[in-house]
C-alpha cells in the first residue's frame, strides 16, 4: 500500500480545462490521493470547488497551485509517474513504493517530462482521456476508496434513484 499519492496536473487553462481539472481532482480524491498539485493558471474558483467537496464529502484532500511544475517535479521526494499512451504497458508497469507523484498531462507534455519521471506508463497503448488514465491507475495500484473523515454527507446505495444521508464523519 502507498504511503501517499500526490496527482501534478501540467498546465492547468481555466477557460478551457476547467471541467476536465475539475474531475482530475475528483477522481484523484476518490482514489485515495492526498492532494492534487496543478500548474499553468491559476484558478481560484476551482480550488474553492474542490475545497467544497472537500468539506462535504471528507478528505483527507488538497489541491495547490505551483507556478512552475519543474521545479515540483525535481524536488519531489519519492517515485514519479507519468501516464502516457507512449509509456509500459499498465500490467507490466510495477508498482511503486513510498510517496508516489502520479503526473497528469494537459496541454502538450513537454518532451523533457518523460526523462525527469522514474516511470512511463500507458493505460493502453491508444489516445484517451488522462481522467480515464488516472482513475484506472490509481485503481490497479490501491483501489477505491469508500470512506473519507470528516464527511458531512454520504451517499445511500440504491438500484434506483438518489440518496444521501447526514454523516456523523
Amino acid at each position: 500500500m502507498l504511503m501517499a499519492v500526490t496527482v501534478l496536473r501540467l498546465g492547468h487553462r481555466p477557460q478551457r480545462d476547467k471541467r476536465v481539472t475539475t474531475h482530475c481532482a475528483l477522481v484523484a480524491r476518490a482514489f485515495g490521493a492526498r492532494e492534487l498539485v496543478y500548474s499553468g493558471e491559476r484558478d481560484k474558483k476551482f480550488e474553492e470547488t474542490v475545497k467544497g467537496v472537500v468539506e462535504s464529502w471528507g478528505g483527507p484532500f488538497t489541491v495547490k497551485y505551483t507556478k512552475s511544475w519543474r521545479s515540483f517535479l525535481k524536488s519531489f521526494k519519492g517515485k514519479k509517474v507519468q501516464l502516457t499512451m507512449y509509456g509500459l504497458p499498465l500490467e507490466e508497469a510495477p508498482v511503486p513504493k513510498g510517496n508516489l507523484l502520479v503526473v497528469v498531462g494537459s496541454t502538450k507534455v513537454p518532451p523533457e517530462v518523460y526523462g525527469l519521471v522514474d516511470l512511463n506508463v500507458a493505460v493502453g497503448g491508444q489516445p484517451h482521456s488522462e481522467i480515464a488514465a488516472l482513475a484506472v491507475y490509481l485503481y490497479r495500484i490501491h483501489g477505491l476508496k469508500k470512506r473519507f473523515t470528516g464527511a458531512k454527507i454520504r451517499v445511500v446505495p440504491s438500484e434506483k434513484g438518489k440518496k444521501t444521508v447526514a454523516s456523523k464523519g
